[in-house]
């Protein structure tokens, strides 16, 4: 019954990893009165760090965040290379908003990863 919640824990991880995303890259071209706020950058870092908390709190192993990590980053590779009907990129290489998103929403995997594999490991009887 355990393999099934940690499964399921992937699963919803991979799910909040889709929808956080989309809504990043939604958040990207948010402008208060004609300049852009990044709003997108810290939304981010909290949803990333909150999805890395929630993997590993459900699988109960550091390796859970790795999943949501990488789809969150080919997201963001595809966001980056696709363009819409009109012709523009949906992230663009002068877009400071969305490059700094890209740059926090990563390093926030990798300092939670980081972090945990410093705290010792918790012991299961598995």
């Amino acid at each position: 019954m355990t393999s099934v919640f940690k499964i399921g824990g992937v699963l919803v991880s991979l799910v909040l990893v889709v929808l956080t995303a989309a809504l990043e890259l939604y958040l990207t071209p948010l402008r208060a009165g004609g300049v852009p706020i990044g709003v997108a950058v810290l939304v981010a870092a909290v949803a990333n760090w909150l999805i890395s908390w929630f993997a590993t709190e459900t699988v109960g192993r550091r390796w859970a965040v790795g999943p949501a990590w990488a789809l969150w980053t080919v997201l963001m590779f595809i966001a980056a290379g696709t363009r819409t009907a009109e012709g523009d990129y949906l992230i663009s290489g002068n877009d400071w908003v969305a490059l700094v998103m890209i740059l926090v929403g990563s390093l926030t995997f990798a300092v939670y990863v980081y972090r945990a594999i410093l705290k010792p490991a918790p012991v299961t009887n598995q």
